[in-house]
């Protein structure tokens, strides 16, 4: 196996590898045009051009920090804010309607414990997985290995060190389930919701 399809495959590998470097510098060739353009239409192509793959109807808000880029899929309308950082040596999947506060840091890169082992910069990366209709507070982190479920709200400041399932308000250090989202939290929402359109007529 070469370096790349270990590490895609959360085995251990070294990231100093001519294929794995090549992916480096057009991240970092990328990121540098990204982060320093103030022409949106041009962001966006930038985008498309960095990542895996990127639905409709998506912005995310520069600046913006990654390993690859290649390795993130993200679905239709997202939305990040300033200072998200995606580190991509595993593969990120993000569903549909994902919105991420300031500061979203989702990490699939990891080390081993063993100090001989880490000290020879051998490393690896396990995947992560975020459903539709999620919504991350600010400065979170999502560790390597999580999946996150469909319909969640994870609090600002979480740790998220464990799978979160669907329908579900999480939070804090390490992440747990605070509890379900339920019809009622829906009805209130949804009224509001009304209010607010007969408001605007």
């Amino acid at each position: 196996m070469t370096e790349k399809e270990r590490m895609l495959s959360g085995k251990l590998y070294k990231a100093d590898d001519p294929e794995l470097r090549a992916g480096d510098m057009r991240k970092w060739k990328l990121t540098q045009r990204l982060n320093q353009t103030t022409d949106v239409e041009e962001a966006r192509a930038i985008y498309r051009e960095l990542l895996g793959s990127i639905g409709e109807g998506f912005w995310i808000q520069p600046p913006f920090y990654c390993d690859y880029g290649s390795n993130i899929y993200i679905g239709d309308h997202f939305y990040a804010n300033y200072g998200c950082v995606i580190l991509d040596p595993a593969e990120v999947t993000i569903g549909d309607h994902v919105f991420l506060a300031p500061r979203v840091s989702i990490y699939t890169a990891t080390h081993p414990i063993d100090a001989e082992v880490r000290n020879a910069e051998l490393e690896y990366a396990l995947p992560i997985r975020i459903g539709s209709s999620v919504w991350i507070g600010g400065n979170a982190v999502i560790c390597p290995g999580v999946t996150i479920g469909d319909n969640v709200v994870i609090g600002a400041g979480s740790v998220v060190t464990h799978d979160i399932p669907s329908g579900a308000v999480a939070a804090g250090n390490p992440c747990k389930v605070l509890r379900n989202i339920t019809s009622a939290d829906r009805e209130r929402w949804r009224r509001s919701a009304d209010e607010y359109l007969a408001d605007r007529g």
